[in-house]
């Protein structure tokens, strides 16, 4: 689908959040540090446990919001949050006050509003892009996430320590603009005639309104191939989730200082710290590089062998990562990491809009991030694990955890076809 024919809702998304995203990845990975500070580590775990828990429910919350009472409203609404949230945010780090406390509020809260947009934005693209589409645009909009993931922590490190007020002043004024924008720009694509519907049909009251979502994320966890989705990506998010976690620890603790090139008497050293850097590094760049190009090769195969691959994949190089100390191999273990998270790049939030009622893409989407809030939650978990059965085995536990996923995909596509086949 080429860019001129793009609906004006996606061109206008994808500059205005490809901007916020950025400013956002340049406070975002120094803020454990922030509050590990101020708190104590034990204490800001804690924080960020619970605020991660309360994100979780308002995100499902906020899947409602979208299919009920409209796309655009939603993200107007949760970038106008936002927007209050940098208010309080750049004032408790000013001149005039520093307040640990008044930071994680602010935080704790841009992240809430975030799970609000986000349900609401994923349902927009699937409401306007065709489905033979929808796989690549999906696509693009995760590759302009990556590429914020890649230049924001460069760039944050240079401003949210030194510049920090004046940073996020400036976060501020660009969430103002992004309001702007949504509100003039974009239109609203929930389909009228569920919107119709709903407001002839249902009461507004808070008692209705938690009456309805109750019922309809019923709805949600009825359809078996859905679970059966959401159950295998918790799964493997237990192996991709440990790049920052796990991986980081057995990497810095365990890798030797070894020689990386060596041509002639010119030597290139590294250390465990050194080797870690470098695997995130090019992960982040595989996966800011080659989107793209492996989601249109992708896109050739069956989704189920695609969703099976990648967890396998997984499970391959998360296993590796725990048996090696060479830099090279733990090279090696990265590469195959980051094909796994290229392969379904677009092909998940494609299948899930396709899953989906058109009426309920909100709340599929919202319940669809459960596979991430959920693994988020869990996955510390491998750390002590590492105490109890040492990091080998971890790591081994983690991989077959992963080519556990793989069997359920297996099984929820024979499932899906089944379904499919009866439903024609």
């Amino acid at each position: 689908m080429r860019w001129k024919d793009w609906d004006i809702n996606l061109k206008v998304r994808l500059i205005g959040e490809g901007i916020f995203n950025i400013l956002f990845w340049m406070y975002f990975p120094f803020m454990a540090i922030y509050f590990s500070e101020h708190f104590g580590q034990e204490t800001a775990g804690f924080l960020l446990i619970a605020s991660q828990i309360l994100s979780v429910v308002v995100g499902l919350f906020g899947g409602y919001c979208a299919d009920h009472f409209g796309r655009k409203k939603m993200m107007v609404l949760s970038s106008i949050g936002e927007a209050l949230c940098f208010v309080f945010f750049a004032y408790s780090n000013s001149p005039w006050l520093t307040s640990p406390i008044l930071t994680f509020v602010s935080f704790s809260f841009l992240g809430l509003f975030g799970q609000l947009y986000w349900p609401a934005s994923h349902a927009m693209i699937a409401d306007v892009v065709p489905e033979k589409h929808r796989t690549s645009v999906f696509a693009v909009f995760y590759t302009t996430v990556n590429i914020a993931v890649v230049i924001g922590p460069i760039l944050g490190g240079i401003f949210f320590f030194d510049y920090r007020f004046p940073f996020l002043c400036a976060c501020l004024i660009v969430s103002i603009i992004l309001i702007f924008v949504l509100n003039k720009y974009i239109h609203d694509t929930t389909p009228k005639k569920t919107l119709i519907a709903k407001g002839k049909s249902e009461d507004r009251s808070l008692k209705s309104v938690l009456k309805h979502h109750l019922k309809d994320y019923t709805i949600i966890f009825k359809d078996k191939v859905f679970l059966l989705f959401i159950l295998a990506g918790i799964l493997v998010a237990q192996t991709f989730m440990q790049l920052d976690l796990l991986v980081a620890i057995h990497t810095t603790t365990f890798v030797p200082k070894q020689t990386l090139l060596s041509i002639g008497d010119w030597l290139v050293s590294i250390d465990g710290k050194g080797a870690f850097s470098l695997l995130v590094s090019i992960n982040g760049l595989c996966v800011a590089l080659l989107t793209m190009l492996v989601t249109k090769w992708m896109m050739k195969y069956q989704e189920s062998f695609v969703f099976m691959a990648s967890s396998f994949c997984y499970g391959v190089s998360i296993i590796l990562f725990g048996y090696t100390v060479n830099v090279w191999l733990l090279f090696l273990a990265v590469m195959i990491f980051s094909w796994a998270e290229l392969m379904t790049v677009g092909v998940q939030d494609s299948f899930i809009s396709r899953l989906a009622p058109e009426h309920m893409r909100g709340q599929y989407f919202a319940a669809a991030s459960l596979r991430f809030s959920i693994g988020r939650t869990i996955a510390p978990i491998a750390i002590p694990m590492t105490v109890w059965f040492g990091y080998t085995y971890t790591f081994i536990i983690l991989g077959i955890l992963a080519f556990l996923s793989a069997g359920i995909y297996a099984f929820m596509f024979s499932l899906y076809n089944k379904v499919q086949r009866v439903s024609q």
